[in-house]
């Protein structure tokens, strides 16, 4: 039997990781000669944080559900929908969705839709409109739709540099949510523009 209509489709619990290691903005602004407050005052930013050597998107991404699943006390097998917004390719086909893969599999769930989003800051807005869409529509099986967002981002030496940062936010969704969505009260806008690209596969820094 098909669920009933979900109403009030949002946001029903959230979890966020950041890496360990950051560097304090005060002590970059001293680094980079720039002016007292420009990266704490001007950006709003006491530190930045910054993966390790061995942490990445993916394992970020495995905390930050992990944690989300454990702390609301989820059962892995009603998550039917996960999606993943991120800028940062680790491979450049298999997705950061196939590895999460791994927390639901031991429960015998692998019948969960959805993949990665891959755009520099919208990824992250497009998984989450995916899950809302997905719960609001015929296709809503009546479980949690589970979005996670996630980036490491690394600039070269220069202006942008202090913008960068790393971390991971997971998002359940569901109906009769604290944080709603008004779907359609929403609008979009997309050009093809080089205001910032990854062109060079090689490397981790963009063109800004």
């Amino acid at each position: 039997m098909a669920p009933a209509a979900a109403n009030n489709v949002g946001i029903l619990a959230l979890d966020i990781y950041f890496p360990p290691n950051c560097v304090q903005q005060e002590a970059l602004e001293a680094h980079d000669g720039a002016s007292k407050g420009k990266y704490t005052i001007g950006l709003g930013q006491d530190c930045m944080s910054f993966c390790s050597d061995v942490e990445d998107v993916i394992s970020m991404s495995l905390t930050v559900v992990f944690t989300l699943l454990q702390k609301y006390e989820i059962d892995p097998k009603q998550i039917g929908r996960l999606e993943v917004g991120s800028e940062t390719v680790i491979d450049k086909s298999k997705s950061i969705k196939s590895f999460l893969m791994q927390i639901f599999e031991k429960y015998g769930n692998t019948d969960i839709e959805g993949v990665d989003s891959t755009n520099a800051c919208y990824g992250g807005t497009a998984a989450l409109f995916n899950c809302v869409n997905w719960v609001e529509s015929n296709s809503w099986d009546g479980r949690y739709g589970l979005v996670v967002c996630t980036d490491s981002a690394v600039y070269a030496e220069g202006p942008a540099r202090p913008t960068g940062g790393a971390a991971a936010i997971a998002m359940l969704i569901g109906p009769d949510a604290p944080i709603s969505f008004e779907s359609k009260l929403r609008g979009s806008h997309m050009a093809h523009v080089y205001d910032f690209y990854k062109p060079d596969l090689a490397s981790e820094y963009p063109v800004v």
